[in-house]
């Protein structure tokens, strides 16, 4: 337990402890935008079919548009890339609520709701990229590397649990659109003041001629798997949540339905952070596999549960699979990609994720209104068995294809005097 708390001591040295808290914020009006953008046009124009086509043109912006952001932020760094987005965002969530509350037609609130998508600041994926460059600029060990996974995993979690518990209160207490307007202040404050955080200095990008250099080579088989892998994550998901809707339904508790999925994220972000302390010879590939294998085992009795207090049981016990899955996945993406592509990378890993879930949202519900939930955990259990599958059946490099060192940070031989402390080394950010 203690050389846990000390490698988390390591980490938050090396990012300070403002940019975990204000990347948290920053995350919120992720979470918050597209249950909120649902909820919101459900009752401003009280069509289902409407609010869905909406939230579905969301998620699209953020899948097609996500890995774009993330390749500026690599070419151009992530301070003007987050800059611009975080401002287009908070004026696009506006007009969505704006929209809604003035009964635009479906086809303008759509076309709004793709601008918001789109323009959604990949805070997770940049400060995932972000904290691993300060970690190798530092020279840290594998394990602090990590941690670093393991803390911002956990941070993804928690504000998926948040940020729909805030929507649903809002929508409650109020009215939906309270809950979209304090997203959009949330990307405009937080957004903003992560882009101008100190360490977006270690990710200032890399020039085109810098990058064409050397021929640009596509990434690892591993990469594409853990994408894949990734999508079926979501799937899990949005099959979950699909599932449990369905059955507090037909229990007459439909309201107990963000409850049971808020369980499921607060047991995956505590199994999270203790992830953190896996020794390092508990390798990627083995972690992998067994992530992946206890996520199988955990949603078969998804299938014969059909009591509130069993449904909250076993959607609990599954969640402690969710976050060993979601970290490995990330951490196999950050060692295998040239560090110059990293944002990208996780960009696209991110934009996987949340593919699969808008994907199996529409599949999984239609299976539920014709088999009960049933047949939404269904496709649970089968997006599971596809994932352990990719686990099993991909080879995982034993060591990291590609020098750690960050484009544009210098290395120890750069230094001045490289038997000093760089003044940019590993607490240059501490208290800020």
């Amino acid at each position: 337990m203690r050389g846990t708390v000390d490698t988390y001591r390591k980490v938050i040295a090396l990012t300070g402890p403002l940019l975990p808290l204000v990347s948290f914020f920053a995350r919120l009006p992720v979470a918050m935008a597209q249950f909120g953008s649902v909820l919101l046009v459900a009752e401003t124009s009280g069509s289902l079919a409407t609010a869905g086509i909406v939230g579905g043109t969301l998620s699209a912006g953020q899948v097609v548009f996500g890995p774009v952001l993330g390749r500026l932020a690599d070419r151009h760094g992530q301070r003007p890339v987050l800059l611009v987005a975080a401002a287009v965002n908070a004026v696009a969530t506006g007009a969505l609520v704006a929209g809604a509350l003035g009964h635009l037609g479906t086809g303008a609130l759509a076309a709004i709701g793709a601008v918001t998508g789109a323009s959604v600041p990949l805070v997770g994926p940049l400060a995932r990229s972000r904290s691993v460059a300060l970690a190798h600029r530092a020279k840290a060990d594998e394990g602090v590397v990590g941690a670093i996974h393991s803390l911002e995993g956990t941070l993804d979690e928690v504000s998926f649990v948040i940020g729909p518990a805030l929507v649903g209160m809002a929508a409650l207490l109020a009215h939906p659109a309270f809950a979209l307007g304090g997203a959009a202040a949330l990307v405009a404050v937080f957004g903003t003041v992560f882009a101008l955080h100190p360490s977006a200095a270690v990710t200032a990008g890399s020039p085109a001629p810098v990058r064409a250099a050397g021929r640009r080579v596509r990434p690892p088989a591993v990469v594409y798997a853990v994408r894949g892998s990734l999508f079926l994550q979501g799937a899990m998901f949005g099959a979950c949540q699909a599932g449990i809707a369905a059955l507090t339904a037909r229990l007459g508790v439909p309201g107990q339905a963000g409850m049971v999925y808020a369980a499921l994220g607060v047991v995956s972000a505590g199994v999270g952070l203790a992830m953190g302390a896996l020794p390092a010879r508990f390798g990627l590939r083995l972690r992998w596999r067994v992530a992946t294998a206890a996520g199988l085992a955990l949603s078969v009795p998804l299938l014969f549960t059909d009591t509130l207090l069993s449904l909250y049981v076993v959607v609990t016990v599954l969640g402690a699979a969710c976050a060993p899955h979601l970290i490995t996945a990330f951490a196999l993406t950050e060692r295998s990609v040239e560090p110059v592509r990293l944002a990208e990378s996780m960009a696209f890993a991110a934009s996987s994720l949340v593919a699969g879930q808008a994907v199996s949202l529409a599949v999984s519900g239609r299976l539920a209104e014709r088999y009960g939930p049933a047949g939404a955990f269904a496709v649970v259990g089968v997006a599971a068995a596809l994932c352990l599958c990719l686990a099993l059946i991909t080879r995982v490099p034993a060591a990291r294809s590609h020098a750690v060192t960050p484009a544009g940070a210098r290395t120890a031989t750069d230094a001045p005097d490289s038997g000093r402390a760089s003044p940019e080394g590993s607490t240059a950010y501490a208290g800020r």
